[in-house]
């Protein structure tokens, strides 16, 4: 049936926006990481998205989608000149996160409107199979 198709693909797209926005706000919340477990400092992390069924996505079905992975950016760190930073190196350089705080705040408020638009997909979705089942009583 068509309706629970459409909430089906809706509740795949929030539980994907869901998992966009915690990583983000692990973005966020590295901002200033000079150091992780492994020495490095933090690197930004990118949510990739895919098809639920790409060979399926491709003949015209709409299935949904999820996450494929998150990955590491390989964007160079920021380098700051802070002598007196614990993390400082011999010329008094310190690397940051390679994290910019303006693409990680426009890309929270996309995951956010993204989320609320298939927040919005689903309650009417929901009114209309309400609405057709008081028809058919």
């Amino acid at each position: 049936m068509a309706s629970f198709d459409a909430l089906k693909i809706s509740a795949s797209a929030l539980s994907a926006q869901k998992i966009r926005m915690e990583i983000i706000s692990s973005n966020l919340a590295n901002i200033h990481t000079t150091k992780t477990e492994d020495g490095d400092p933090y690197r930004k992390k990118e949510v990739i998205f895919e098809p639920v069924d790409f060979k399926n996505t491709l003949q015209g079905k709409l299935q949904g989608v999820k996450v494929q992975e998150v990955v590491e950016s390989n964007d160079p760190f920021n380098k700051v000149y802070d002598p007196s930073h614990p993390h400082a190196d011999s010329d008094g350089y310190v690397n940051y996160p390679n994290v910019n705080i303006i693409e990680e705040m426009v890309d929270m408020v996309d995951a956010s409107r993204s989320y609320e638009a298939n927040l919005a997909v689903l309650n009417i979705t929901k009114e209309m199979i309400i609405k057709t089942l008081e028809i058919v009583k």
